[in-house]
């Protein structure tokens, strides 16, 4: 059974996206960093590798998209509560993030998306958990 997620992302600088993450609450883990590699821990379970394009073209030995233009992936992280929603997003666009898309809010759904600095899309996203049948 999986226990952990590990997104690993091209990023153009290290250091600017390591204060981009660090400033939506995220932990840099330096036991896991260098000059190419940041690694951002949003939980247990979750840890954002964040590898300079040279080291992760160097990884995947293909062309590396151009997140900005092409979107290949949307990273949704849940939240537990609403107001964590806006606090994430407004702490990403107050580093650095612009406006991903249209604030969804179905009354018992509510997101936002944000792009990080290198055009990443993130959604941030609360259900509420009694509007999930089980």
């Amino acid at each position: 059974m999986v226990n952990m997620i590990f997104p690993n992302l091209p990023v153009a600088d290290v250091d600017r996206s390591r204060d981009f993450y660090a400033a939506l609450g995220f932990t840099p883990n330096a036991q896991f960093s260098d000059e190419n590699t940041a690694s951002m821990v949003v939980n247990e379970s979750i840890v954002i590798m964040l590898l300079s394009r040279p080291r992760f073209a160097d990884f995947t030995k293909k062309e590396i998209a151009d997140a900005h233009t092409t979107t290949e992936t949307i990273i949704a992280l849940g939240v537990e509560a609403r107001d964590e929603v806006d606090r994430l997003a407004d702490a990403a666009l107050g580093a650095g993030g612009t406006v991903g898309g249209d604030t969804q809010d179905h009354g018992f759904m509510y997101g936002r998306s944000i792009d990080d600095p290198d055009g990443h899309r993130w959604e941030f996203v609360w259900m509420d958990p009694s509007a999930v049948q089980g």
